[in-house]
């Protein structure tokens, strides 16, 4: 009876393996992408609302981690042990979440930015739904790599706590680039084709270290 047991429980662990396979390997689900190019399609008229609506050079403050690249993905990838596209789509939610809220700060009721930019984080938030509900509830109660988590909780400081050199200028326009470069390489199978197409596969086919990372390409 003890061999039986034993088979059983280890036949009842194979068994739930292969069925988390699908889970962690599946391919993005249909109304993910749905959301994301909805979300594009708003981003495609970025330069008209986050530049021409705009004064010459105006810049707002944000926090350095919120000016997120593609090389700053890259650089991620490189250097943190174990790091996966999940975590990286999670912390790209959370940074530009901040950046949306950022942007509409910063705008008069009047502006004739706000309502594009508006509806823009109302289609972020949209998104952020599908995504949350793709995947399972432990997906988001798993412990992030050591310098992530570090990124996640400086993004989440009060502000009056954050020291002045962790604070960085940039343009609407640019932190709105941002978003959307780094978009179509963390989510590629919604992008099957995009200017931006070789900088994802570089970071994509590039091997990780095991190393962790302080400071983020600027």
């Amino acid at each position: 009876m003890v061999q039986l047991s034993t088979s059983v429980y280890l036949l009842g662990g194979l068994l739930g393996l292969f069925l988390l396979s699908p889970v962690t390997m599946a391919p993005t689900p249909a109304s993910m992408c749905t959301a994301l190019k909805t979300l594009n399609g708003s981003l495609s008229n970025r330069r008209r609302y986050m530049k021409h609506n705009f004064p010459i050079n105006y810049k707002i403050r944000v926090h350095y981690e919120e000016v997120f690249k593609l090389s700053n993905i890259n650089r991620m990838r490189l250097h943190v042990e174990g790091l996966d596209e999940l975590v990286l789509q999670r912390l790209w939610f959370q940074v530009n979440r901040g950046v949306l809220k950022k942007i509409i700060r910063v705008m008069p009721e009047r502006h004739p930015s706000r309502q594009y930019t508006t509806e823009l984080e109302r289609r972020f938030r949209d998104a952020e739904g599908v995504f949350v509900q793709s995947h399972p509830a432990e997906v988001f109660q798993q412990e992030l790599p050591e310098s992530i988590q570090d990124t996640w909780d400086h993004l989440t400081e009060e502000p009056s706590r954050v020291p002045e050199s962790s604070w960085r200028s940039a343009s609407p326009k640019s932190l709105l680039d941002n978003l959307c470069h780094t978009m179509h390489c963390l989510f590629s199978e919604c992008f099957a084709s995009t200017e931006t197409k070789r900088d994802c596969e570089y970071f994509k086919e590039t091997p990780p270290v095991a190393q962790d990372v302080t400071k983020k390409e600027k």
